[in-house]
């Protein structure tokens, strides 16, 4: 079995379960191998908790960032950031959001993971920050608009939607969602007078 149908597997389940319900056991058993063949391609639990969030955050690039990148700089890659975005929790076999239910698991649990986790989700503010500054240089948006600040707006509407839609199962959670994105470029984009 290759690692790639492993990690597959291991992602299926810790979104179902939380990494720490993630064990090599339950892992091995969904995959019908003993510990120790899975054991060969993770030296402990650890290892498959970093390598499963490096493979969730690889899957989260090729599905969001990569292809938004692609769009013409400015704010056409940010409605296609925005876009991409809202498909994401319907990618592969994922329920949900595995950065949501996985900050909630380890905001407050130091380690490894956690760090992997927010180190992740620096570099995707970062990239929604510099995608805005891009927009910025376009002249799509003020020159005094804060990219830091958007980012962390569009973060922000991001949690939201994911939370009415996910928990509340709000059936105006995609429209209130793309309201307050608009509302947010709105604000950010030059006053022609």
């Amino acid at each position: 079995m290759t690692r790639q149908a492993i990690l597959e597997q291991a992602a299926t389940l810790a979104s179902q379960v939380g990494l720490e319900g993630l064990t090599i056991g339950s892992l091995a058993e969904a995959l019908e191998l003993s510990k120790s063949g899975l054991l060969a391609h993770f030296r402990s639990k650890e290892a498959l908790q970093i390598q499963l969030l490096d493979f969730a955050v690889e899957r989260f690039v090729d599905a969001v960032v990569r292809p938004a990148l692609a769009a013409p700089r400015g704010e056409a890659r940010v409605r296609a950031l925005f876009e991409r975005w809202l498909e994401w929790p319907k990618h592969g076999s994922l329920a949900g959001c595995i950065f949501v239910a996985l900050a909630t698991e380890l905001d407050d649990r130091p380690g490894p993971a956690r760090d992997r986790l927010v180190q992740a989700q620096k570099d995707w503010l970062e990239v929604m920050a510099t995608c805005f500054r891009t927009g910025i240089a376009e002249g799509h948006f003020r020159p005094d608009a804060d990219p830091e600040l958007f980012a962390y707006s569009l973060h922000g509407i991001m949690l939201a939607h994911h939370h009415a839609q996910r928990l509340l199962e709000d059936p105006k959670a995609i429209q209130h969602s793309r309201n307050a994105f608009e509302a947010l470029l709105a604000a950010a984009r030059p006053s022609h007078s």
